[in-house]
């Protein structure tokens, strides 16, 4: 699908960004991986890339960028849409702009369009495991860390800032104290994670949801099949000739949320763009809200904070 047929949303400050992002949480695939994914999904009309500072993949993704621009993929910088994230060990006052400038170094850019908070939680910045400890969490200082955020905004290092996994009772807080409001909150969402409650939330407060794990994180350390191997979605892609994948995404995109969805596989990548001149009918809507409802990381020691 050509980039310029992609909807997009209008974020603070009438930026715009593409529905669909592609994600780069990817524990251990090598960065040349990473590089030759992004490269890829630029060629078939991606505009929209999703990284953060725990996934290690940003400066694959500088790399790839740097690589488009070469090979005239790309007419500038500022056709693509990226969005960082502060992950807990820098989720303190004094640390959100060293992290952010080195998320930008990495990234080998001047500006970021959507700079995100990871968690509504902080961990000491000597933990170095991938998930800290419960005895290594704090409580996440958030006055401090969101007048950091849009520190950063008034510098320009960031065009848009928003929060991750914040649950309504966080985002309350925030709200309490934000000069500038949150643009956006990404969360967990799919056919078997409504956030029913959040997403009206967010929806009177005027915050866009941008939904992760829109398949339910299958092949990952603590996701499953649960999407892709349920019977509803599968009848429902039969009756439309399309994937299951296809009807998840759809059903996102009808709700009025994006997505961020991963896949280094060219022609997955394809797939996924390819929602966007059919529709679910209304029974296939009543069916899917009928679906049991679970969360993904439950066994997450962070999931107490984000439920």
């Amino acid at each position: 699908m050509p980039a310029h047929n992609i909807p997009r949303f209008v974020l603070s400050g009438n930026d715009r960004m593409p529905v669909i992002g592609l994600g780069s949480g990817a524990f251990e695939i090598p960065g040349g991986v990473v590089k030759t994914a992004i490269i890829e999904a630029i060629k078939v009309g991606y505009r929209h890339f999703d990284t953060a500072s725990l996934y290690g993949t940003e400066q694959p993704i500088g790399e790839a960028i740097e690589e488009a621009l070469k090979l005239g993929l790309l007419g500038s910088r500022d056709e693509l849409f990226i969005t960082s994230k502060l992950w807990l060990t820098d989720a303190h006052p004094d640390r959100v702009l060293p992290a952010l400038q080195k998320s930008l170094g990495l990234l080998m850019l001047e500006y970021l369009d959507l700079y995100l908070i990871h968690m509504p939680v902080s961990a000491k910045p000597e933990s170095n495991s991938l998930f800290p400890s419960k005895e290594n969490i704090a409580e996440l200082d958030i006055k401090g860390v969101w007048g950091a955020m849009e520190e950063c905004k008034k510098l320009g290092l960031t065009k848009s800032s928003g929060v991750s996994n914040f649950p309504v009772r966080t985002l309350e807080s925030l709200l309490s104290v934000a000069t500038i409001p949150p643009c956006l909150n990404q969360v967990e969402m799919n056919p078997t994670c409504q956030q029913k409650e959040l997403r009206e939330y967010c929806k009177g407060k005027g915050i866009p949801i941008t939904a992760y794990s829109p398949l339910g994180a299958p092949g990952s350390a603590w996701g499953n099949n649960r999407i892709l191997d349920n019977e509803v979605l599968i009848g429902i892609g039969k009756s439309h000739g399309k994937t299951v994948p296809q009807v998840a995404l759809r059903w996102l995109y009808e709700q009025g949320v994006g997505f961020i969805a991963k896949s280094f596989t060219k022609e997955r990548m394809k797939q996924n763009l390819d929602i966007f001149d059919w529709s679910l009918t209304q029974n296939d809507l009543e069916k899917i809200n009928q679906i049991k409802q679970m969360r993904f990381n439950q066994e997450n020691p962070l999931f107490e904070y984000i439920a």
